[in-house]
């Protein structure tokens, strides 16, 4: 029997201040034992403080990357991240509904924790048509699910309604993230298709370390389903991981605005599988 890793895979966008996109995904996959790669979509100039400016990867490139990763690392798991062109979303799309034996988890990042916006308006549809059906899981926070459904989620209540909404649109699973409402306990709750909705809660922890929060959650989603672990499993597994670093660094000072998580409070060992 040969002896491998647990390969996953990032497609997303890179943070220069190294607290969200793909420097937190990989973070991450590192942090819970998995072997990351990436395929990047953009480059940003960005900080603790905000966005500067968004470089885009062109089309054919990323189709490279990830033909390349394909071709020689199938990853057991994918998750996807900034996707800001309707190109990209169509060549990622492509590319992906070839192996519909991959989970997919997709963060459809539009809004920074800054407030900047990072996607364009007539993305949005082409996400909707052609990477909301390959999606084992889409993570919206509540911002997101209200620039993909139009309904003003101001309350818990809300979000089973918008999640229905997103799951009518074409997605398998949805889990929308309560966090931005601010009260005391952060409820997250989670749709599948044909299931009753499962309630997630935790208490809200107090500060302003919360940059890449949303990355780092999709990408822990990512990892679990790739030690094989079923979606519910996935999502609890790596929300008390999401939970543990926001704890750990919630009073770590880096740059003047929201700081980073703290990804590797407790690092698993990088796990080993037999193959055939």
């Amino acid at each position: 029997m040969k002896k491998s890793y647990l390969p996953v895979l990032t497609i997303a966008g890179s943070d220069s201040s190294g607290g969200a996109g793909i420097q937190a995904d990989l973070k991450t996959f590192s942090a819970l034992g998995c072997y990351g790669m990436s395929v990047i979509t953009a480059t940003t100039a960005q900080n603790t403080t905000g966005v500067w400016s968004i470089h885009a990867i062109p089309v054919q490139h990323i189709r490279e990357q990830l033909e390349a990763i394909m071709e020689d690392i199938p990853p057991l798991a994918v998750k996807i991240g900034m996707v800001n062109h309707p190109e990209v979303a169509r060549c990622i799309a492509d590319l992906l509904a070839k192996h519909p034996e991959i989970p997919v988890v997709f963060d459809p990042v539009m809004v920074a924790t800054s407030g900047d916006r990072l996607i364009e308006f007539d993305t949005i549809q082409v996400l909707k048509e052609t990477l909301f059906p390959i999606c084992t899981l889409l993570t919206p926070n509540l911002d997101e699910a209200t620039i993909l459904t139009g309904i003003d989620i101001g309350e818990t209540e809300h979000m089973e309604e918008a999640a229905k909404n997103i799951i009518e649109a074409g997605c398998k699973a949805v889990l929308i993230k309560g966090g931005h409402l601010k009260n005391e306990v952060v409820t997250d709750l989670l749709c599948q298709k044909e299931q009753d909705p499962i309630k997630m809660q935790s208490e809200y922890i107090h500060t302003q370390n919360l940059h890449g929060t949303g990355c780092t959650l999709s990408s822990a989603i990512a990892a679990e389903l790739a030690k094989g672990n079923p979606l519910p499993k996935a999502v609890k597994n790596a929300r008390t991981y999401i939970i543990g670093a926001i704890e750990s660094g919630k009073d770590i000072h880096i740059g003047q605005g929201h700081g980073p998580l703290n990804h590797f409070y407790n690092p698993h060992k990088q796990i080993i599988h037999e193959m055939d």
